[in-house]
C-alpha cells in the first residue's frame, strides 16, 4: 500500500470512528403543540411589576408553550370567579382570594408563588414615631377599604400587637394612599411596600415602613387555576408555569434588559418618571426572591387562614391541600 493509499484509509478509518461516536437522533416525529388562547386577569394596572410576564411574552416563551397571552387589566374583571367557574383557567391573585374562593365552594387551586413575601405594610411619616405594630395603637390608618391584601395585611399586623380594630382608627379611602398622608389626612396608610413608600421618597419624604412579611409569613401573589383544568389539561399548567418561570429567572438575572421591555407593554410611560419606575422594580424583585421560584410554603397558607378566621372570614378551617400545590414546580 502505497503513501497515497495509505493516507485515503486512514481518512476512512476516522471517518467512520467519527460517524459511530455520534449521538443517535431519535426517529419519532415531532409533535406540535396545540396552539391556546389565554386571557389572563392580572388584578391591575400595566406596571413594572409584571416584568417577569412581560420578559415571558416578549421573548417567545408563551408562544414556544402553545400560548397565546391575552393581558387583562380590567377592574371590574373578577378573576377569581371566572377561574372558579371555568370560564378562564388561569388569573394572578393574592393568596387571601385563594381561601376565600374555597370557602364559597369555587373549586380553585393556586399552583405558582410568584411573591414569596406578603407585600402589604403600612407607611408613615418619620415624625409619628410609627415603627412597630404596637405603635399602631390609637392611629388613624388609610386603606381603600375594608376589603383585599390592605386590609388582610393590616389585621396581620395588628393581630401580631393583640390590637382589635376598637384599639384603631380605619379610614376608608380608596386607592389615594399617597395623597392622604401627605394632606395630613391620616396617621398612616396600609400600602403595598414595593410602591407607595418609593413614590413618597421620590417625592422627597422620609417614611417608616412596618412591613408585614417581617413579623408573619402569608401566601402572596400568584398563578390560580381551577380543578377541571388540572384534571383535563395538566401538561396546559405546566407549561404556563414554565414559561412563567423563564420570565422570572430572566428578570432577576438581567433587570436592566426587563426594565427595557416593560417600556412596550405600558401604555403610559412617563418618561420624567423613569427613575421611579426603575425603583419599583428593583423593590419589587425584592419580593421574588427564592431558592426555588413558585414554591408555596405550607407555613404560609396555615398561617394565612389563622388570620382570616380571626378576622371571621372564614367560619372554620378548610382542606389547605385542596387549595394550593406544587406539583408543576420543578424539583431544584
Amino acid at each position: 500500500m502505497n503513501k497515497r493509499k495509505n493516507h485515503h484509509f486512514m481518512w476512512l478509518v476516522l471517518f467512520l470512528l467519527s460517524a459511530a461516536c455520534q449521538p443517535v437522533q431519535s426517529q419519532s416525529p415531532t409533535v406540535d403543540i396545540p396552539n391556546v388562547n389565554i386571557r389572563l386577569p392580572m388584578g391591575y394596572i400595566p406596571s413594572v411589576q409584571y416584568a417577569p410576564f412581560y420578559v415571558a411574552h416578549s421573548r417567545g416563551y408563551f408562544e414556544q408553550a402553545g400560548i397565546d397571552l391575552e393581558f387583562d387589566y380590567q377592574f371590574e374583571t373578577d378573576g377569581v370567579a371566572l377561574v372558579g367557574a371555568n370560564d378562564l383557567q388561569f388569573a394572578l391573585v393574592s393568596g387571601e382570594q385563594v381561601l376565600l374562593a374555597r370557602n364559597q365552594g369555587l373549586p380553585v387551586v393556586y399552583v405558582f408563588a410568584w411573591w414569596q413575601d406578603y407585600p402589604v405594610a403600612v407607611a408613615s411619616f418619620t415624625d409619628q414615631g410609627i415603627r412597630e405594630p404596637a405603635d399602631l395603637a390609637g392611629k388613624k390608618i388609610g386603606l381603600p377599604g375594608l376589603f383585599g391584601a390592605n386590609y388582610v395585611g393590616l389585621r396581620a399586623l395588628m393581630d401580631v400587637a393583640g390590637l382589635s380594630e376598637t384599639d384603631v382608627q380605619l379610614d376608608s379611602i380608596g386607592f389615594t394612599q399617597v395623597d392622604a398622608l401627605i394632606a395630613g389626612l391620616d396617621d398612616s396608610v396600609a400600602i403595598y411596600a414595593n410602591n407607595e413608600p418609593i413614590q413618597l421618597k421620590n417625592q422627597g419624604y422620609s417614611v417608616d415602613v412596618i412591613r408585614v412579611a417581617d413579623y408573619v409569613d402569608l401566601a402572596s401573589n400568584g398563578l390560580l387555576t381551577n380543578e377541571s383544568t388540572i384534571k383535563e389539561n395538566p401538561e396546559l399548567v405546566e407549561r404556563m408555569v414554565g414559561a412563567i418561570l423563564k420570565g422570572l429567572a430572566d428578570t432577576m438575572a438581567d433587570p436592566d434588559a426587563a426594565f427595557e421591555i416593560c417600556k412596550k407593554y405600558i401604555e403610559v410611560w412617563d418618561q420624567e418618571n423613569e427613575a421611579l419606575y426603575k425603583d419599583i422594580l428593583l423593590a419589587t424583585m425584592e419580593f421574588w426572591k427564592s431558592d426555588q421560584p413558585g414554591i408555596s410554603q405550607p407555613q404560609t397558607w396555615e398561617n394565612m387562614q389563622e388570620v382570616l378566621l380571626g378576622m371571621g372570614w372564614l367560619a372554620e378551617p378548610l382542606d389547605l391541600d385542596q387549595a394550593y400545590t406544587n406539583r408543576f414546580i420543578p424539583e431544584n
